[in-house]
C-alpha cells in the first residue's frame, strides 16, 4: 500500500529548519496554491514550534511511501 504525504519545509527565527505535513493531499497539486499556502501560514503565524516563528519558505514536496509486509504472524 503507497501513501502520499505532502511536506512543506520553512525556516524559523531561530534558523531552524521546520517541516509541516499533511496527509493525502489532492493528486498534483498546483505549486502556486502550494506556494500561496506556505506564504499564508507565515503570515498568519498559524504554527510557532517552541518560542520560534516560521520566517522563510524552503520548499515543499510529496513524499510517497510504500510498505510491503513479508511477514505478519496473525
Amino acid at each position: 500500500m503507497a501513501t502520499k504525504t505532502l511536506r512543506m519545509l520553512f525556516t524559523d527565527s531561530e534558523g531552524r529548519t521546520r517541516a509541516i505535513s499533511m496527509q493525502d493531499p489532492v493528486e498534483s497539486p498546483a505549486a502556486a496554491l502550494i506556494e500561496t499556502t506556505m506564504d499564508h501560514i507565515i503570515d498568519q503565524d498559524f504554527f510557532k514550534p517552541s518560542d520560534a516563528t516560521l520566517v522563510a519558505k524552503v520548499r515543499a514536496e510529496i513524499v510517497e511511501r510504500s510498505v510491503d509486509t513479508v511477514y505478519d504472524p496473525a
